[in-house]
This record gives C-alpha cells, sequence and structure tokens, in this order.
C-alpha cells in the first residue's frame, strides 16, 4: 500500500537561507541557488559539451526540491545552439512541493530574467501531489521532466532508462542517510549508460566508499560556496554489477513505424511517436479513423481508487494524469473534442462502499484536485438530478468524443502520416531488416523496421502470436431522447454510466457481452441500459417506464479484453525462440525473454481507452527510442504483452 505523500515543510531564514525544519539542513541559499547548479552539476558533469549534438542526453536527479538544478540545466540546454535533439531529466522527490508553493518559493530564488520565464512554466505544469511517476513535456516535448514522487529507496529500482548523468542532490548525508546510501548507489549503477557521470556537493566518506562499492570511480575538486570540496567522477566498474544493460534504442535505418488500427491506441501512437520525428503509416480496415468503439459518441475518463492502491489502480491513475497533459497541450494547438470540465461523479453502490472509499481516500492521501468524497446532497447539487446516494468527485474527470481526438491526434501528425484506411491487413513478413504488411488479397501495403499493432482482438492474429489471449466484449449504448433525464449536468457512473450530451440528449449504457460479436441492435440491451440508470437516478424511473426500447437509438461497439483486464502494451516477445530456449527460460524475468526485432503491441484497452492509450503509446515510443519509461518498471511489466508467454515458460508449459 502506497504511504501518503507529504509535501515538503520549508520555510525562510531572516538571511535568506531556505530551510527544513523536517531535516534541520540548510536546503538551497536563496542567493546561490542557481550558481552552485551550475558549479557543481552542471560543470561537475561536464556540461553542456557532453550532451551537443547528441540524439536524447538523459540526467537522474535524487532530489528535485524546487527544482533550481532543472531550471539551471533547461537554461543551459536552451542557451547551447549545437544542444542534443531531447533531453530527458528524471528526478525523485518524497517531498514534493505544493503548486502554490513551489510559485512561492520560485518568487523568492528565482531573479533571472532568463530564468523566471521558465519557473513560471514549470509552476503551470506541475502535477498533482499523488505517489507515482508525472511526465512534463516543455519545448514542445524537447525538454521532458519526469517527477517521481515517492522514497528513492523504493523508486530507484522502479525506474527504466540509461543515463548519461547524475546530479546527487539532497539534504546532507548526515540528516538524510538512506539517501546516500549504498542500495541507493547500486541502483543508480542500474541505469548507468556508458560513460555516465555523476556530481555532488558532498565528499563524506562514507559516500565515497559507497560510490566505490556501486562501480563509481571519483575524485575531489573545488567545491561552492560554503562547501569547500565536491566530487565528481564516472561509472567505471572493475567487474560485472548488473544483470541487465539499461535500455537502447531500436536500431533503425529510418524512422519509420507502421500503425495497424486508427482508434484509440492508434491514434495516440501516431501523435507520440510524430512528436519525435517519425513518419507513420496508419493502416485501418475501414474508411475512417475511429470505427470501431472509438468511435462511440462520448466516452468517459476518470482515475480507479482501490483500497490497496493495486496494481490497475496505479496505472490507471498514471495514464489518466499523462491523457490529461497531453489533451491540454492539444486544446492549447487548437483541436477540440468536446471535454467536459465540471467533473465526474462515481456512485457508491451502498453505504458501506461509501464509508470503505472515503475511507482510502483519506488513507491514501489523495489531494481535493484529484477525488474527493461527495455526500448525497453535494452530489445532487453537482449533476442537478435526484440520486440515489454519494460517493466521490473527481474534478479532473469527465467525458469526451473520442472519435474527435482521435482526429486531432492524427491532425496532429501533420505530413509525417500516411494513411491507409479500408485495407484488411492478413499478416506480415520479414523482408531483409524491414516487416512487410501484407493485405487479405495478399498484396505488400506499406514496410518499415517498426510495425505496432493497435487493432484489439484481431492484432495477437495479425502479429501471430499464441500467448496473448485476449476476449471480445459486446457492448450497447443506448441514446435517450431530449427530454429523458435531460437535466443531468456532469458524467455520472456507477452500476452503468450516464453522459449529458448535446441538445439534451444522454448517453447511457453500457452492456457487457463476453465473446458476442452480434452487431444488430437488440431491445433487451437498452431495456438493461434504461434499468441500471434507474438505479443511480431514481427519479427518471417513470420517464424509463414510458420509454418504448425497442424505438430507441444507440451503438454497438466491442471491446478487447484479457483475464487480468489490463492492457497489452509494449514490446512483443519472439516466441518462437523462447519455445526453444523455454528450459533455460523457466525462471526468466520480463527482462530476460528475446524480443521481436522491431513489433510492439498497444490493444486490449477494454472499457479504458481514453485512460490507458496515451500513456501506452508514450511507453512504446519511449521504448523504441531508448529514452526513460514514463512508469515504473513493475508497472510496465503488469502491463507488459508477453506476461502470458512468462507465465507459460513458469509453469513448463512450453517445454
Amino acid at each position: 500500500m502506497t504511504d501518503p505523500l507529504i509535501p515538503a515543510t520549508l520555510a525562510f531564514r531572516d538571511d535568506g537561507t531556505l530551510f527544513s525544519p523536517a531535516y534541520d539542513d540548510i536546503y538551497h541559499s536563496a542567493v546561490g541557488a542557481l550558481a552552485q547548479a551550475h558549479h557543481v552539476f552542471i560543470a561537475g558533469n561536464g556540461l553542456p559539451q557532453r550532451w551537443r549534438e547528441r540524439r536524447v542526453f538523459t540526467i537522474v536527479e535524487t532530489g528535485f526540491g524546487a527544482g533550481g538544478n532543472f531550471l539551471a540545466t533547461w537554461a543551459a540546454w536552451r542557451a547551447d545552439p549545437t544542444r542534443c535533439e531531447r533531453l530527458h531529466f528524471v528526478s525523485i522527490e518524497k517531498h514534493p512541493f505544493s503548486q502554490l508553493d513551489l510559485r512561492a518559493v520560485h518568487g523568492r530564488i528565482v531573479a533571472d530574467a532568463t530564468i523566471s520565464p521558465l519557473a513560471q512554466q514549470l509552476g503551470d505544469a506541475w502535477p498533482m501531489l499523488v505517489p507515482g511517476m508525472h511526465r512534463l513535456e516543455f519545448e514542445g516535448g524537447r525538454v521532458t521532466l519526469t517527477l517521481a514522487f515517492g522514497d528513492a529507496l523504493e523508486l530507484l529500482p522502479k525506474l527504466w532508462l540509461r543515463a548519461d548523468a547524475f546530479y546527487l542532490d539532497g539534504f546532507s548525508p548526515a540528516k538524510n542517510p538512506d539517501m546516500w546510501s549504498l542500495p541507493v548507489f547500486k541502483s543508480l549503477a542500474r541505469l548507468a549508460g556508458d560513460g555516465a557521470t555523476f556530481a555532488t556537493y558532498t565528499s563524506a566518506g562514507d559516500v565515497k566508499r559507497s560510490l566505490e562499492q556501486a562501480g563509481f570511480s571519483y575524485k575531489k575538486v573545488e567545491g561552492f560556496g560554503w562547501k569547500r570540496a565536491m566530487l565528481v567522477g564516472e561509472f567505471a566498474p572493475r567487474w560485472r554489477v548488473r544483470r541487465h544493460e539499461p535500455p537502447m534504442p531500436l536500431t533503425v535505418g529510418e524512422r519509420h513505424a507502421i500503425v495497424i488500427g486508427a482508434g484509440l491506441a492508434g491514434c495516440s501512437l501516431t501523435e507520440r511517436l510524430a512528436a519525435r520525428g517519425w513518419r507513420i503509416s496508419l493502416i485501418d480496415r475501414h474508411a475512417a479513423a475511429a470505427r470501431e468503439a472509438s468511435g462511440n459518441p462520448a466516452g468517459v475518463f476518470h482515475p480507479l481508487i482501490s483500497r490497496d492502491d493495486s496494481v490497475a489502480s496505479r496505472i490507471t491513475r498514471a495514464g489518466f494524469l499523462y491523457a490529461l497533459r497531453r489533451w491540454s497541450a492539444l486544446e492549447q494547438r487548437g483541436y477540440a473534442f468536446q471535454r467536459s470540465t465540471l467533473g465526474l461523479l462515481h456512485l457508491a453502490i451502498d453505504a458501506d462502499e461509501t464509508r470503505a472509499m472515503t475511507d482510502a481516500i483519506i488513507s491514501l492521501g489523495y489531494p481535493a484536485d484529484f477525488v474527493t468524497p461527495a455526500s448525497q446532497t453535494d452530489a445532487q447539487a453537482l449533476a442537478n438530478v435526484a440520486l440515489t446516494g454519494g460517493g466521490w468527485l473527481y474534478p479532473r474527470g469527465g467525458s469526451l468524443d473520442p472519435g474527435a481526438l482521435c482526429q486531432a491526434q492524427c491532425e496532429a501528425a501533420g505530413d509525417l502520416l500516411t494513411r491507409h484506411f479500408g485495407v484488411e491487413v492478413q499478416r506480415i513478413e520479414r523482408v531483409d531488416d524491414r516487416w512487410c504488411v501484407i493485405d487479405a488479397a495478399g498484396r505488400p501495403v506499406a514496410s518499415a523496421s517498426v510495425v505496432i499493432f493497435a487493432n484489439a482482438c484481431d492484432a495477437a492474429r495479425v502479429a501471430g502470436l499464441h500467448q496473448a489471449p485476449t476476449r471480445i466484449v459486446r457492448g450497447q449504448l443506448t441514446l435517450l431522447p431530449a427530454g429523458v433525464a435531460s437535466d443531468l449536468r456532469v458524467p455520472l457512473i456507477g452500476e452503468g454510466y450516464a453522459v449529458p450530451l448535446a441538445h439534451g440528449i444522454t448517453l447511457t449504457g453500457a452492456t457487457y457481452e463476453v465473446d458476442d460479436a452480434d452487431r444488430a441492435m437488440r431491445a433487451p440491451g437498452h431495456l438493461e441500459n434504461l434499468e441500471r440508470l434507474a438505479q443511480l437516478m431514481p427519479d427518471v424511473a417513470d420517464e424509463l417506464t414510458a420509454t418504448d426500447p425497442g424505438m430507441l437509438e444507440g451503438r454497438v461497439a466491442f471491446r478487447c479484453v484479457t483475464s487480468d483486464r489490463l492492457p497489452m502494451a509494449g514490446a512483443l516477445a519472439d516466441e518462437g525462440a523462447a519455445s526453444r530456449d523455454a528450459a533455460a527460460l523457466r525462471g526468466a524475468w520480463p527482462l530476460d525473454l528475446p524480443r521481436a526485432d522491431g513489433l510492439y503491441g498497444a490493444f486490449a484497452y477494454g472499457s479504458r481507452g481514453l485512460v490507458w492509450a496515451t500513456l501506452a503509446a508514450e511507453l512504446i515510443a519511449s521504448q523504441i527510442e531508448g529514452e526513460p519509461w514514463p512508469i515504473e518498471r513493475d508497472l510496465a511489466e503488469s502491463i507488459d504483452p508477453a506476461r502470458y508467454l512468462l507465465r507459460a515458460l513458469r509453469h513448463g508449459a512450453l517445454d
């Protein structure tokens, strides 16, 4: 169970020093914070020279604080005409500031005209204070800040990236020894790329010994300010210190990817890859994008709360928060997809669930802008209708038009996107160092080094996967005529859901019929939806009684699900190679598995395509480019398309 985040408690002394009562330690000088960042961390790591003319350069920091090191590094990157194409800055912070306090601190320590606008952007983008990883993008995605909120001892082993430089910052070793312990340095060693450097303002003996034991060499150099000496060095192990090498970019002759499937999964991939300069060939069997479930009139988006903060809750929370940031970026570029703005209400089944979820929200320390309990009175006032009970409000949750979102993502890709619509994909085949996609008539459609299967339940067939079990789930939606349940003001979920649309129309549903591929509209399906709606909104029962289900309009769409109800997102395994080496791989972990060169999956999103698709696309793009993963490695492994293969190997099912 995740501990609640405890925000930083800092204060300014009369001399301008920023002070932490919790650690009894000077945190930063209000006058010299940025100068210290330049001397210790930027110059100490040989920057900006070392990042020049690189495609990607990644920095890992062990204590973000108020972000002075990040701001100074960002400014140095902007000022360098031969800078790297993409700068990744990954930082851990156990006690993050609130947005309000961060801005207050910046107002005291940031006076530089170059830094101030960057501090403003950082403050505007500052995430909600919930545990996990938060990816913020600046400079059109060329500068990416990935914040990991939590304890460094717990989070560092969960990062997956190849670091080029380390900023070893944080409170002093005497006051915060865990931050400077051998386990921390061993975790850093697992992430260090060839020639990775580090710098730190401390020169304590325990720190030097831990660095050496973890495979780092060091030297003492002139310090800064009140620190007379500091340490710099590099990763130079004299023996093998790790089982797996950190991730590398996929070797390709051309940044060209084929994406099969033009729903939310495929369109999100199109946008995320195009943002990195990739050319995309998007293939779909329909005449346009978003013709399957992604073409529903509306979809709801919200996080998932559980008492134990389960894997499903963590991955859904991460996807929800990242999607909000990407959608905001698209909206700032002028795209619109009817995103609601008043929040989303989740009604509890009964009083016991109300109490349990209220206790969970409090114990997990969620801030009010993420989720807040709502009494029946408060919920009814927000929804503008009578409800059967209370529940909880997701202030940033809501509904949107998924088809319009798909269109926006494709348009954002611009000339980098080539559409191949009305094409039924039969199979892929390897031709030299590229994959060729073949249609149902046996004709080649496109070829590229990378193919991503985003075509739901058809993905396993086209990719030739045998260890990727998925099932189809029929879902029938119902459109209520104007005047029926038309007072509803916000999306409502519980046993079913209701979404207010334009012109007084309300969308409700959806049925959940496993292994049913019937596309015909059914009156019993409408009746089922109406009965669930009446359980949420009791006052509409009379209106619904007078409604003939057989005369209602709606839509049938199909979800693709796995047995664990988690998506398939990431690199595909080479099942043939795994089968041949089954005995050796019986005790394997995900990083041990052989992978199919250039093949990835993004499917089985079930009912959560809106909250999973964008994050999954960012994960896959990061895997392809060798960039830091946007989520913890254990979460990525929980949605790894190879997880069922791994289970079969562990049970000896492939021997």
